[in-house]
């Protein structure tokens, strides 16, 4: 499994969280088509919320992806990298081409970064996340800076010695 950087895992989960918030419970798909409709006409039309879930949101019905492994290496880097790349490995069709070309025209960071989530979001078995849990972090601890003996050390007992005494 690939690794991908943290901000991109959060904004994949986030991106699901946001999904299953407008489906509801239960499911109501044409709130859901409104919501997707909408925000493709706001990003063909140049304008828009900039913001990397609502852009893979717009985007994570309609988008088709060429180069899979190409995407997971630049999901490893959530600032830098090259949107022309990402771009170049992606592509919608239909009533959703105007809002992609608009939004990689007009945002190209942030539609980078869209795309990658939106990847992501419908390919959660080709990655993994780093591990940041407190057992994960001290696995291979060997301890080393830990006082075994329990003890206090000359320097700090000295602190606490009065002069005078």
């Amino acid at each position: 499994m690939t690794r991908v950087h943290p901000e991109f895992a959060y904004q994949s989960r986030e991106l699901g969280g946001q999904i299953d918030g407008i489906l509801g419970d239960p499911p109501n798909r044409k709130n859901y088509d409104m919501m997707v409709n909408a925000l493709k006409g706001e990003y063909a039309d140049g304008g828009g919320i900039e913001d990397v879930n609502m852009m893979s949101f717009a985007l994570v019905d309609s988008i088709k992806f060429s180069n899979p492994k190409g995407l997971l290496r630049e999901a490893y880097d959530y600032e830098g990298g090259d949107p022309a790349k990402v771009f170049a490995m992606a592509s919608v069709e239909g009533d959703g081409a105007a809002m992609y070309a608009s939004m990689t025209e007009n945002y190209p960071e942030l539609a980078r970064q869209a795309i990658i989530t939106a990847f992501l979001f419908k390919n959660p078995r080709l990655w993994d996340e780093e591990d940041t849990s407190f057992d994960q972090l001290g696995e291979n601890d060997d301890g080393d800076d830990v006082d075994d003996e329990g003890s206090v050390t000359d320097d700090f007992a000295q602190m606490f010695d009065q002069e005078g005494e």
